[in-house]
């Protein structure tokens, strides 16, 4: 049990070093007005998470503690639903509508595609 607390808290720490790298990056790049770095998180956790699981449970049997390494503490700390929970909120505060509904949809369509993705590149190879 405390080797997979090790594993969970190692990868752990490795998605939210990569979550902040990312959201910093997205704001400089892109613009702060729109969390875009939430939702390039979003978008590549859902599709690791889908290829993933898929490809460790139906093209090669690993043992189930990867899982926990990658899905529950890499992934677990690297995707950021509750900031966009609270990103969208905010929009809604403030009355922004349009930055409201795009990121609902860009969240929730790209990461639904993004895990299909995943599921099926696992599945090809």
């Amino acid at each position: 049990m405390l080797k997979d607390f090790l594993a969970i808290s190692i990868a752990a720490i490795l998605g939210a070093n990569l979550r902040y790298v990312i959201s910093r990056l997205a704001a400089v790049e892109f613009s702060p007005v729109f969390p875009y770095g939430t939702l390039i998180i979003n978008i590549l956790g859902s599709f690791i998470v889908g290829l993933f699981v898929i490809w460790t449970t139906e093209r090669v049997l690993l043992d189930p503690r990867w899982r926990l390494l990658v899905v529950v503490g890499f992934c677990g700390s690297f995707t950021t639903f509750s900031s966009y929970a609270f990103d969208t909120i905010s929009f809604f505060e403030r009355g922004q509508w349009r930055l409201m509904v795009a990121n609902i949809l860009g969240n929730n369509l790209l990461c639904l595609g993004a895990a299909l993705a995943g599921m099926a590149m696992a599945r090809a190879i």
